[in-house]
């Protein structure tokens, strides 16, 4: 995920000031609340937890339209681009989460075996302790309050670290908290790049971070000074295959909605399309159509088409415009004052143009031609493992080619994007696309150490027949036994 680097990197080593030790000391009275709270068993109950989630679903309602306006102004996402792709899929998921939270919590019992009985066994899913979640800017509500439902979910204190890059948000967000969650369950620290330095400085007992892999190489470093688990969401570059035969005119849809979405800044966004040339030339026409169909001819003027989150990050995705190989969009258009980037295709790009060297995290779309699928699955297994594979394709052949031969955080075959907002479905990334997982079941489990716990009575005494000395009878039923 291409986020800035400024959002969640540390500072170089300078003298401290006054207010340098004053923040230091308040993000450690923060800490040291969370984990007061956390030892003195305040989220260990249950009922708890579930008394949490639902504040936090109220207060997702009650503050809709302060975090709707405020993903207007980050990012220009319109009233129901927020509703689906931020706002509903967290409430769905605090729904979920909620219903099961018992089920998904009773201990799971086991069997011991034979050699150990009589004896049971259960497993039991325990919290971890004080958590820290550092979150992004490109879907601001939804990658920071996702975490936090998992969090809450499995017992833990939470420290939430908003993307400054979004200000509008984070701030509405430390509103949300503020006003509707127990402080002794969740705090807040907005802020930059010193704030992180300090935060990472801390004992945590899970560290999740969501960004880009510079950024979760200094979090996993700091992370490992006391040996804490993470769970890193890092993004690349998520390639669709189509194949030949497929209907391209959904296939198209389907493309362009994940694609431009958001101004095409999502981690798990088609990054780049691989066709045979035959395919390519009777897809862009389709490709053109459907993205006209939803966001007219002026793309600017359209209500649900975001913008760049800052110019910084227009500046590096315009630069990545090849006018020349552009059939649709292109800079001609681009409004560096307003953030704007129209949606842009390319064709007839290299491997080796600017494009393809890194996460392109804006509203561009490079084609490329390859022989066909066994040349597109080469493609894929000579990169850094992506967030996300997309193929379209009607032979069931291939779709189990393409699961068994690519290796991907997730694989979705005839859609793109759609897959991510279900809490049914762990999200996560492999290799350099991260580790962990969260969403749903996957999420409180991430939050939450499988404890076994075995039993076994005092009498009868069976376990005797494995105490020293090995003589005579007990060595001889011992050696057959253990052969």
């Amino acid at each position: 995920m291409a986020t800035d680097v400024n959002s969640s990197t540390t500072s170089a080593d300078q003298p401290e000031t006054a207010s340098d030790n004053a923040l230091r000391a308040r993000i450690t009275d923060d800490v040291t609340a969370l984990r007061d709270s956390f030892e003195a068993g305040t989220t260990r109950s249950i009922d708890a937890r579930l008394a949490q989630l639902k504040a936090l679903q109220q207060g997702l309602r009650a503050e809709r339209g302060r975090l709707t306006k405020a993903l207007a102004q980050d990012l220009g996402k319109s009233r129901l681009e927020s509703a689906i792709t931020e706002l509903g899929v967290v409430s769905e998921e605090i729904s979920q989460i909620s219903k099961n939270l018992k089920r998904w919590l009773k201990p799971e019992r086991f069997s011991l075996g034979a050699m150990l009985a009589p004896a049971s066994a259960e497993l039991r899913r325990e919290p971890l302790g004080t958590t820290l979640i550092i979150a992004p800017w490109n879907y601001p509500v939804n990658l920071t309050l996702s975490p936090l439902i998992a969090a809450i979910a499995g017992g833990n204190t939470v420290l939430l670290k908003p993307s400054e890059v979004a200000p509008a948000t984070s701030s509405a967000i430390a509103y949300l908290v503020a006003a509707h969650l127990d402080p002794d369950w969740v705090r807040v620290v907005e802020g930059a790049v010193e704030e992180t330095t300090i935060l990472l400085e801390q004992r945590f007992d899970l560290i999740v971070y969501t960004g880009n892999g510079h950024v979760g190489r200094i979090v996993a470093r700091a992370a490992a000074e006391h040996l804490t688990p993470t769970v890193l969401e890092l993004g690349g570059k998520s390639p669709v295959f189509v194949d030949d035969g497929v209907d391209l005119a959904v296939a198209a849809r389907r493309i362009v909605w994940g694609k431009f979405t958001n101004a095409g800044q999502t981690c798990v966004a088609p990054d780049y399309l691989m066709a045979t040339p035959r395919t390519i030339e009777h897809l862009v026409p389709h490709l053109r159509r459907a993205s006209r169909a939803m966001y007219g001819n002026r793309p600017e003027r359209a209500r649900d088409y975001g913008r760049m989150v800052n110019r910084k990050h227009f500046d590096r995705v315009r630069a990545l415009i090849d006018n020349d190989k552009a059939v649709l969009g292109g800079t001609a258009t681009a409004d560096r004052r307003n953030r704007y980037l129209p949606p842009t295709i390319m064709t007839d790009v290299d491997w080796d143009d600017p494009v393809m060297g890194e996460e392109i995290f804006g509203p561009v779309l490079p084609i490329l031609a390859v022989s066909g699928p066994d040349e597109a699955i080469a493609r894929i297994r000579e990169r850094d493992k992506p967030l996300t594979a997309y193929v379209f394709t009607a032979k069931k052949k291939l779709e189990e080619r393409f699961a068994t031969e690519t290796s991907s955080g997730s694989l979705a075959i005839g859609m793109t994007l759609a897959h991510i907002g279900t809490p049914a479905l762990p999200f996560g990334g492999v290799g350099e696309s991260g580790m962990g997982q969260y969403h749903g079941r996957a999420g409180l489990e991430a939050f939450t150490h499988a404890k076994p716990v075995a039993r076994k009575p005092l009498t009868p005494d069976t376990l005797k027949l494995v105490y020293p000395p090995y003589r005579g009878a007990k060595n001889a039923l011992l050696g057959r036994l253990f052969r």
